[in-house]
């Protein structure tokens, strides 16, 4: 295999002048890059890509922190982002933080010693201390680290508004939402407010079933639903995250509820599990392909120090299902 002292000494020029050609810096007579790009024609010399990026103080690499891999949400999420990048020239580097300890951290190490070029958080677990006064690329996705970081996110606003007014159109006596911990720094708790504020406005009785800080497994959703069931047995319309709304949806038919007939259901960010049962879920949808496509020109952005495109809440969509 070639080297490129190799191509150098069949160039007869040194090993910097063909690393200026090979990187496309500094100024190399037309002659001369003439004889290096002939000789790694001849050679059939391949540069090494760890080599090049060192040199230019870049990895190629960026850092996506999420939750857990497996959740729909995020998983949906990450493949969005992932094209997106690649896309950008840029390869992803995962990390899901469910059940590990300073998984954040450390990423946030690497990123601080120049072993990825960027890194976008969407995960909830480090406390934001750790990332003000932090002059580094980071792009926040759905969290508030601090006033520095830009966010990426759907308009939360509109979603709470969107799934109040499909349970409401139903006239429900006695609404349950399944929320997040509010401990969580998420700019989603504010669908949540959104809605609950809708439906206290309408005079409607509402309670909350939270669930625990980064639990997003599918058997934390289905405790939440039995725990609906069983203190609000009146309960007429749920609303939550689609795993939580597909939980209920389950419970609901084992207990010989009805939907949408006795009780009414809308899940929120509209992954495809809402389309893979016998019902159809009515849904807010997010805009994922979007939201990745943004976090990844976002990022993009902050490592070239070039101005940001406009980060304004993304619109959401309404999946008329046969829950509600």
């Amino acid at each position: 295999m070639a080297r490129i002292k190799d191509v150098a000494k069949l160039a007869g020029v040194s090993t910097s002048t063909v690393s200026l050609v090979l990187n496309n810096k500094g100024y190399v007579s037309a002659a001369t890059r003439a004889k290096v790009e002939a000789a790694v024609k001849e050679l059939h010399y391949v540069p090494s890509e760890v080599g090049r990026n060192l040199s230019l103080n870049r990895t190629n690499l960026i850092g996506v922190i999420i939750p857990d891999v497996a959740h729909p949400f995020f998983a949906a999420l990450l493949h969005e982002i992932e094209i997106a990048l690649y896309d950008y020239g840029y390869k992803t580097m995962i990390c899901s933080t469910g059940e590990k300890k300073n998984a954040e951290l450390a990423f946030l190490e690497m990123l601080r010693r120049h072993t990825m070029d960027g890194l976008i958080i969407g995960a909830h677990a480090l406390h934001i201390e750790n990332y003000r006064h932090i002059d580094l690329p980071v792009i926040a996705f759905d969290r508030y680290l601090c006033d520095e970081i830009p966010i990426i996110r759907a308009d939360h606003h509109q979603g709470g508004q969107l799934a109040a007014n499909a349970l409401l159109r139903r006239n429900p006596h006695h609404v349950v939402q399944i929320t997040g911990a509010q401990t969580i720094h998420t700019t989603a708790h504010e669908h949540e407010n959104i809605f609950a504020s809708c439906i206290e406005e309408a005079g409607v009785q509402l309670n909350n079933i939270v669930v625990p800080a980064n639990a997003l497994q599918p058997k934390d959703f289905a405790s939440a639903a039995r725990e609906i069931f069983e203190r609000y047995p009146d309960v007429d319309a749920i609303s939550g995250a689609d795993l939580g709304a597909i939980c209920a949806l389950r419970e609901a038919i084992r207990r010989g509820r009805r939907c949408p007939d006795d009780l009414s259901i809308v899940a929120y960010d509209g992954t495809y599990l809402t389309r893979l049962g016998p019902q159809t879920m009515t849904a807010v949808v997010q805009p994922i392909p979007a939201l990745g496509r943004r976090a990844a020109e976002a990022i993009v952005h902050r490592i070239r120090s070039e101005e940001l495109p406009s980060l304004t809440p993304l619109p959401m969509t309404f999946q008329e299902g046969e829950t509600c």
